[in-house]
Parts: C-alpha cells; structure tokens; sequence
C-alpha cells in the first residue's frame, strides 16, 4: 500500500483516523542508529507501527522492531511524543491518519536482521551518514532527539 506523508500541506486531503503507533530508536555498542528503508515509500526510518489491542505501548515498539528489522530490542526510555497535526499519512486505501507515536529508546538484545512486507531494507546508520538518506522531516526529527539524548521528553 502506497503512504504520503503530508507535512504542513495545505493541499492535504483531511484526516479520517488517529492510530497510536510508536517508533524505536534503538543503537548499538558503535552508536550507530538502527533503521528500514520503508516498502511504500523508499524512506529511511526508525522501526514503528500501530499499536495493537490487548498490549502495552512499550510492547509496540519491541513486536513492530522485531516484524521489521529481526532484532530484539528492550525498551529502557521515551524519547518523545510527536502529535503534529499538521502532519499527515495519506495511504493508498484512503486512510488519512493525524500522527500520533511515541519514540521509545531501546537497545538491542538478539536477533539477526531480517526484511518483512514494511520494509525493503535493515541497516545500522552511523550518525554522519544520515544526512545523505531520504528521511522524512517528521522522522529525521525523533532521530535527532534521539542522539541529543534530551534530558526531558519531547512533547509536540
């Protein structure tokens, strides 16, 4: 299913759905970031999706990491939280979804890396090299306060 995401466009078709979903930063003894490049639509990002009835939040980000990427992870803290409605994810079945995920830091616990549905590729991406990848600007932003390792949550 194709995805747009649709920031601060007023052309964006309105939102139809809120679906709380979270992402995981997650690195490794190197520093280096775990990411996919995502299957619908050749971006690089943190592992994530939509949470599931009947589980915890920080259940999401360790079942989404591993149905992506393979790897294990333990969730140790929150990053942030990103609500901007002005950003937008159109999918291809006419789902327009107002964001809303938590970023959960994690560290990576076993597993091996494997490729899924979601996402075409799994690597570990050294910091000075996320600059030349195609993140989008919502997403590029969890990674940043990620690395700066913030003192307080991000709540916006």
């Amino acid at each position: 299913m194709s995805r747009i995401d649709h920031i601060n466009n007023p052309d964006a078709p309105e939102p139809n759905s809120v679906v709380p979903s979270t992402v995981a930063f997650v690195t490794d003894d190197e520093g280096r970031v775990l990411l996919i490049q995502r299957s619908d639509n050749g971006d690089w990002a943190l592992p994530g999706g939509g949470h599931d009835l009947g589980e915890r939040i920080a259940d999401t980000a360790v079942r989404e990491t591993r149905e992506e990427t393979g790897i294990d992870i333990e969730v140790t803290g929150i990053i942030g939280l990103y609500t901007d409605p002005g950003h937008l994810i159109e999918y291809g079945d006419g789902e327009v979804r107002q964001q809303f995920s938590i970023a959960f830091r994690g560290r990576p616990i076993g597993g091996q890396f494997a490729t899924s549905a979601e996402s075409v590729r799994v690597a570990w991406i050294a910091p000075e090299e996320l600059d030349g990848l195609p993140i989008n600007p919502s997403m590029r932003m969890r990674i940043a306060h990620g690395l700066q390792q913030l003192a307080e949550p991000y709540i916006g």
